[in-house]
């Protein structure tokens, strides 16, 4: 499976490029990944979240580094799920940050039946990919990822079906916001 997914993040190139070749940031933006150790070879171990609260681990290594505007990884060794991947970063036009590109190719675990069974899940890849590039954007453009009253948990499939319906906030008495 190949899934492929862009956005423009206004912030310099070189600022893009080091936050996200630090691995370690990856769990504060990408929904699934909850851990990803560096090991001193230059490897990194990933654990990452999947459907029906089972768990993948695999290691990786960077292949190919051209700062500040390419990074290529590929898991090594006996990864749960094999994959390869890139990011691109260029200069968006009218100086308006970086344009984020980003390819990942995998196996899932499971084949063709593996990758079904997620989709009822609401493991859509490319839907994980682009929310998890909306989150990296508001990291980076803001420090923070926002979250609305009505849906506190994200986008994710399992929260939308836990999220409590919107409704209006009290609003304060008359005067008393700035009163003092």
């Amino acid at each position: 499976m190949s899934v492929h997914a862009a956005i423009t993040v206004r912030r310099p190139l070189d600022e893009v490029y080091a936050y996200w070749s630090d691995f370690t940031n990856f769990p504060r933006f990408m929904a699934h990944v909850e851990q990803v150790t560096l090991a001193p070879d230059g490897t990194s171990h990933w654990r990452v979240s999947g459907p029906m609260g089972t768990h993948v681990e695999w290691d990786a290594r960077v292949v190919e580094a051209d700062a500040p505007r390419l990074l290529r990884w590929e898991s090594v060794g006996s990864a749960d799920v094999e994959n390869s991947g890139s990011v691109r970063l260029t200069e968006a036009p009218g100086d308006q940050g970086t344009e984020v590109r980003v390819e990942i190719d995998y196996r899932t675990p499971g084949g063709k039946v593996g990758e079904l069974v997620a989709r009822l899940f609401g493991e859509q890849p490319r839907q994980q990919v682009e929310d998890d590039l909306r989150r990296f954007k508001q990291v980076l453009e803001t420090g923070d990822i926002v979250r609305s009253e009505g849906s506190p948990g994200g986008t994710r499939a399992g929260n939308q079906a836990r999220q409590r319906t919107a409704e209006p906030v009290e609003q304060a008495p008359e005067g008393a916001l700035g009163a003092g």
